[in-house]
């Protein structure tokens, strides 16, 4: 059990109000999202526990760190009250410090409404930013998979997928296997928004908290995977995007593109069989392709892969290779690539990122599109001005 704790003098305020405030305080909320961690002090190198989260009343929802707690297990939900709570400033909210001088005990349950995952604040897709925390967000799951991943000398497991509303597409992912089913409408609470790649990603840690909703008002999964193409200048505009459709005409290719080489432990490319990671290396050979689509309102780069570069090309690995030992220049394999897709229409989909050098697509499906002469015949008239 929690110890018990004695009346303040300190008055108990409303979690929406703690931005008003710069001392301690006197709270009263749900834990709503708890880890247990240990970290080591950088003066002598000891361990210190600490347990942190996110504290909700139903006002408002803040994140929490509590210095030495108790050695028993707290579980999500638990209702307490801290007396003399420190409020300090984390990205630009505030943030509640539960330390030696916080005297923190249990509260009854009659004094907060029910736990559902609900005392977070709601949000969509769209509103998201980078850096937020603390929000609820319904969404269908469109798709997820494990990753395996290193992390130092271990390797774990990452659960990576896309999330939707009615109004866009988020990547999210998770060290926690919250066994989400693509197609399935949950209601999620405790994440954060971090940037990654230049694109906005919902990160989902053990606190996280998961609960499975009708999906009642969310559009189903088919309805963002088979959406139409939308002109490049608008995703420059928005700064790229998930699970973006564009379509247009193949204009060029980015150099170094065909056959090229790759170093074995990092896949970078190498020149003359040295990687400007690991050194000298025995390089591996690979196709990639690094297209650049038109589409009359904005060009981008599409990044083919090998087995994506084949289909389109026509032309394997092993031939590429085959090709090299009678030519012996790898340019003409470059030229070759060229001649068989400059000019072609195609549709692509995938996770779209816009930088300095402009918008860049990882593709996860390209097909090729045909023109409907008629459409494309009434577009161009309606975007012309009137003949005088």
């Amino acid at each position: 059990m929690l110890p018990s704790t004695s009346e303040e003098e300190l008055p108990e305020i409303r979690v929406r109000d703690l931005g008003r405030f710069s001392s301690r305080v006197h709270v009263v909320g749900r834990l709503v999202g708890v880890r247990r961690r240990e970290v080591v002090r950088r003066s002598d190198g000891g361990r210190r526990t600490l347990l942190s989260g996110f504290l909700s009343d139903g006002s408002a929802t803040v994140r929490f760190t509590w210095w030495d707690p108790p050695s028993e297990e707290i579980d999500r939900g638990t209702i307490v009250r801290a007396v003399g709570a420190e409020v300090r400033e984390f990205r630009g909210r505030p943030e509640l410090v539960f330390s030696w001088k916080t005297k923190v005990g249990p509260a009854g349950p009659a004094e907060l409404p029910p736990a559902d995952g609900g005392e977070f604040p709601p949000r969509t897709v769209r509103e998201l930013q980078d850096g937020d925390e603390g929000f609820r967000l319904e969404a269908r799951v469109l798709r997820v998979a494990p990753k395996p991943v290193s992390v130092g000398v271990e390797r774990r497991i990452v659960h990576e997928g896309l999330l939707a509303d009615a109004t866009g597409v988020l990547a999210f992912s998770t060290w926690s296997d919250f066994a989400l089913l693509p197609g399935e409408a949950v209601r999620l609470g405790g994440g954060y928004v971090r940037s990654f790649r230049g694109r906005r990603q919902l990160v989902l840690d053990e606190g996280a908290v998961v609960a499975r909703i009708d999906g009642a008002g969310l559009p189903p999964a088919s309805a963002w995977l088979a959406r139409p193409p939308r002109p490049i200048a608008d995703l420059e505009e928005e700064g790229g995007g998930e699970a973006a459709t564009l379509e247009g005409l193949v204009v060029g290719l980015v150099p170094p593109s065909g056959l090229v080489f790759r170093c074995p432990s990092c896949r970078r490319l190498v020149t003359g069989s040295v990687c400007r990671v690991h050194g000298r290396v025995s390089a591996v050979a690979d196709l990639r392709a690094r297209l650049v689509l038109d589409d009359g309102t904005g060009a981008a780069t599409v990044a083919l892969g090998r087995e994506a570069t084949e289909r389109l090309w026509g032309t394997t690995l092993a031939g590429a290779r085959e090709r090299l030992r009678e030519v012996a220049d790898p340019s003409a394999l470059e030229e070759l690539l060229a001649e068989a897709v400059v000019g072609r229409r195609l549709r692509v989909r995938g996770a779209a990122t816009c930088d300095d050098f402009g918008l860049t697509v990882d593709p996860e499906q390209v097909e090729p599109a045909e023109i409907d002469l008629e459409t494309a015949a009434v577009e161009l008239a309606a975007r012309l001005p009137e003949a005088r």
